[in-house]
């Protein structure tokens, strides 16, 4: 049977998710207690000490876990440092408190949008591969090269034969900065699924935060219209990572239960529940 696993991109973007007063460094406490799932994605701005990872994972309950996104460097956000295999190590033992508690469940490469399609940059994914070969990775492109052609075939025995996932994207579809749904299962282990929105105003606009270009909040229609594609996911994965990174204001906290309620009420998935559900259990 397959674990789907539904949760949000980062925890501290959602203000008004959090009771008022909740100190910053019990936010990770309270959200653990409602979802048993959450990416890490603080760890991609800037290098983050061995400290932060050992206090995630024991502010978490057992059977939590972490998506984390590589330093950003590494997956060649970084024009003037290129990534290097001295970074790249670092960045590793830093998640060795999340491998020691069972935490980690993988390292999730968002590359950016003109990291394109071709040989050396297919190389570099077996370059990462190799580098974090004690852990699960998955890839997500925003380069419509990838994801586009008659290479596919190709590149998505690649990835099997690498033991690489394909992160599976709903996003805006405007030109090459954005990649279509491609419902391609190359890692049956694990599948992670990103919902960045629609905010097709946004998506190449100069912003001053992130979080404007992932302001949109899914209708429930908009969600329904996803089932389908979780279940025919689920015929072929052992795991599912749901994540939502519409994070502006709530919305990706209320989208995240509103699919959980879709998925298990009208679909009858089980989906893992969260540590304080599974106390209103017992």
């Amino acid at each position: 049977m397959t674990r789907v696993y539904i949760g949000t991109c980062s925890w501290a973007d959602h203000k008004p998710f959090y009771p008022k007063g909740l100190p910053s460094n019990q936010q990770i406490v309270y959200y653990s207690q409602q979802f048993p799932i959450v990416e890490i994605n603080s760890s991609y701005y800037r290098m983050m000490s061995v400290r932060n990872y050992e206090l995630w994972a024991m502010r978490t309950p057992p059977g939590f876990v972490f998506d984390v996104k590589p330093y950003k460097q590494i997956t060649w956000h970084d024009r003037k440092n290129p990534p290097d295999a001295e970074i790249t190590e670092a960045f590793s033992q830093c998640l060795q408190p999340l491998r020691d508690a069972n935490k980690l469940a993988a390292v999730h490469c968002q590359f950016p949008p003109w990291f394109q399609y071709r040989p050396d940059n297919l190389d570099y994914l077996h370059v990462l591969r190799d580098r974090f070969a004690q852990d699960t990775l998955a890839v997500e492109f925003r380069n419509r090269s990838w994801l586009e052609g008659e290479h596919l075939p190709t590149l998505f025995d690649d990835l099997r034969a690498h033991d690489i996932s394909l992160t599976v994207v709903d996003e805006p579809q405007l030109g090459n900065g954005s990649v279509p749904t491609v419902l391609e299962v190359t890692k049956p282990e694990l599948v992670i699924t990103r919902f960045h929105g629609r905010n097709y105003q946004k998506w190449y606009a100069r912003v001053k935060r992130t979080a404007e270009r992932f302001d949109y909040f899914y209708t429930e229609d908009e969600l329904r219209e996803w089932a389908p594609n979780v279940l025919q996911l689920a015929e072929s994965a052992q795991e599912l990572h749901l994540l939502f990174n519409n994070n502006a204001q709530d919305y990706a906290v209320r989208n995240a239960r509103q699919l959980r309620m879709i998925l298990m009420g009208e679909m009858g998935l089980e989906i893992v529940p969260a540590a304080g559900e599974q106390s209103l259990l017992l």
